[in-house]
């Protein structure tokens, strides 16, 4: 019965999206999630023990993630349904990446302003394929955490899942940075968000992969993922850089100051355009196809059986 319920609300975040007359009049599951983050960090987060406060923190926050799950799974299969098509962000997902190719097609300005509102990486004076690249990264690694993620949680645990997971990934983005103020109080989010998102970012691989004909590069893709400083943003991004043949992350500068990082399949072709970014969109489309068949066909098994 899960299962059909996450293919209902699968289908209904891909069609529906996130609609502004709603959020504009309502605040967005994501806004109050981060409200509460916001307030144990301001509240919370001061020394001493400001990593055990941090851990304390988590647990209040996963606590009640957990108890809002369980009493609004308690209201039916429809509220179920649109609750966690509100916590998927497939279609939302597309449109930000699509205003990036829109946007380069117009001008570098307008890819870089359409850029800027998805990554958090210093775009300023990129050029075009710079900002075609971190768009195609930011579309792999949020359809892991954005979309695969969340469904997962919600196929093993339901909304109780969904949620705890939601709730620990906008802590992980809010508090989870090596930062003076966040490396020891945020400590704690930090790892669980990676825990959680152990098995879904290999998923996202593997249905990209499948979905982009790039299965038979696993090896490259197992190999490009351990060069990524994230133990598992470098999964989605590395099985896209296969199956597009383009080379990913690289230096690129935050807060004024250059990283060297890595490249992602770094043999891969380094020109990079708006062309690029759509063929990402296609083959995160069929991506999300096939993680919507295959759990479809888990609801159709646990129904005759």
């Amino acid at each position: 019965m899960t299962a059909i319920l996450l293919a209902a609300a699968m289908a209904l975040d891909a069609l529906a999206g996130e609609p502004r007359w709603l959020w504009a009049r309502v605040p967005h599951p994501a806004v109050l999630m981060g409200l509460l983050v916001g307030a144990l960090d301001r509240h919370w987060n001061a020394a001493p023990a400001q990593r055990a406060k941090g851990v304390a923190a988590l647990v209040v926050l996963m606590s009640a993630g957990l108890l809002i799950g369980l009493v609004l799974s308690q209201l039916g299969g429809l509220v179920s349904i649109v609750i966690a098509a509100v916590l998927l962000a497939q279609k939302s997902l597309i449109q930000h990446v699509r205003a990036v190719a829109d946007g380069l097609r117009l001008s570098d300005t307008a890819g870089r302003r359409a850029v800027a509102m998805i990554v958090s990486r210093d775009v300023s004076t990129a050029k075009p394929s710079s900002v075609s690249r971190s768009a195609i990264e930011s579309l792999s690694e949020n359809f892991s955490d954005g979309v695969i993620a969340p469904a997962f949680w919600f196929l093993v645990a339901g909304l109780p899942g969904i949620i705890v997971y939601k709730i620990v990934n906008t802590a992980d983005s809010m508090i989870g940075y090596l930062t003076p103020r966040h490396a020891a109080f945020g400590w704690a989010a930090a790892r669980i968000d990676d825990v959680l998102n152990w098995i879904p970012a290999r998923l996202t691989a593997a249905l990209i992969a499948g979905a982009g004909g790039s299965l038979r590069h696993w090896q490259e893709i197992v190999r490009d993922a351990a060069l990524h400083r994230s133990p598992n943003a470098g999964w989605p991004e590395a099985a896209m850089a296969q199956a597009l043949g383009i080379a990913l992350a690289g230096p690129r500068s935050y807060d004024g100051q250059m990283q060297d990082l890595a490249w992602v399949n770094g043999d891969g072709r380094h020109t990079l355009g708006p062309a690029d970014i759509d063929a990402a969109i296609l083959i995160v489309w069929k991506a999300w196809g096939l993680a919507l068949c295959a759990i479809v066909l888990i609801g159709g098994f646990s129904w005759v059986f």
